[in-house]
């Protein structure tokens, strides 16, 4: 379990939360009503409400690319958490969640400058850090560039996080960056991508894998990161909140494992899956649901995507349990509701 937070010079205070519906918001809701914060969430008229289970939070409805709904939320408040982002890595037009998380970006911070936000959390991603070519983990000394950015989603991230650090230079921003690396657990109700790979596992569809890696941690350790990061993180920094470094081909093997499956041992070279993610973006152009596999997706899967936090955990006093929790705790979640 993640250690208790320590106290900070900033108390707690009225903060507004975006993007609360989802994954890792609604975990940053719990933890910030759990340190004493008096929380507002922004969330829009069409979200699901699933999430949204607490009576002691005040809920206002906007759009975040909605300037005077924006302004509106953050009436009274010390902190903002901009959290909310179009996240997916797909869409019949890419340009959408580029416009979409850079437009969002830009208006929260141009209105907590004009609101007096004391303190704002901006959370980007590491899809905005490059990763090492042998694997070997990055950090936040790697920004990657829109131009070598892969795919609209990394690209959206990346011009966001430019725009807020350009913000904090120029305009005295009081903004400290956290870049998530993939959070699992309970409460994801799209599901996210990662999420996916875990429902389809456990219930027996991925009988094989391509060889790549990710940087696994509980969404409540990188909600916790969140808070850490108000408190003691540095203007204008950028924090990786991480876990595990862990194969995918260990995740699918931990997966089979829990829910008394075999695991995939059928790994897959690269040539062979651009055809199926071909076709699979070409059937959800009809469909309009999202392509489990995608060419951009297969593209990544170069790298193996691992960092380090250490930078996090030396300056934010951050930790992160045995990402194996995250797999169970998600397990666990799917099966409650149904999806398993």
């Amino acid at each position: 379990m993640p250690q208790a937070t320590p106290s900070g010079p900033f108390d707690a205070g009225p903060v507004l939360i975006t993007g609360a519906s989802g994954f890792l918001g609604a975990a940053l809701v719990d933890v910030f009503r759990k340190a004493g914060f008096p929380v507002r969430i922004m969330v829009r008229a069409t979200s699901p409400r699933t999430n949204l289970t607490w009576t002691d939070v005040e809920i206002v409805e906007g759009d975040m690319r909605d300037r005077a709904a924006v302004a509106r939320a953050l009436q009274g408040q010390r902190y903002l958490v901009h959290a909310a982002a179009d996240y997916r890595l797909w869409a019949p037009d890419p340009e959408e969640i580029v416009a979409t998380n850079r437009d969002g970006a830009v208006i929260l911070m141009e209105e907590a400058l004009r609101a007096g936000i004391e303190r704002v959390v901006y959370t980007s991603s590491v899809a905005t850090i490059k990763p090492h070519d042998d694997g070997t983990p990055a950090d936040e000394t790697r920004p990657l560039t829109p131009g070598t950015a892969i795919g609209a989603y990394k690209r959206s991230k990346v011009v966001s996080e430019r725009v807020v650090e350009e913000m904090a230079a120029r305009n005295g921003l009081p903004v400290v960056i956290v870049n998530p690396s993939t959070p699992i657990g309970p409460r994801d109700v799209k599901p996210t991508p990662t999420g996916r790979i875990i429902l389809e596992a456990a219930l027996g569809r991925m009988p094989a894998f391509v060889d790549t890696g990710l940087n696994l941690a509980h969404v409540d350790d990188v909600a916790a990161g969140h808070l850490l990061a108000l408190r003691h993180g540095r203007i204008g920094e950028r924090y990786i909140l991480g876990g595990e470094n862990v194969l995918l081909s260990r995740m699918l093997a931990d997966i089979a494992g829990m829910v008394g499956r075999k695991p995939p041992t059928v790994n897959l070279p690269r040539a062979v899956v651009y055809p199926i993610a071909f076709v699979s973006e070409q059937i959800a152009r009809f469909t309009g649901k999202a392509p489990f596999a995608t060419i951009d997706g297969i593209r990544m899967s170069r790298y193996r995507m691992f960092f380090s936090d250490a930078k996090a955990r030396a300056e934010l006093g951050y930790t992160a349990r045995p990402y194996a929790e995250g797999l169970s705790d998600a397990i666990t979640w799917f099966r409650r509701e149904g999806s398993l």
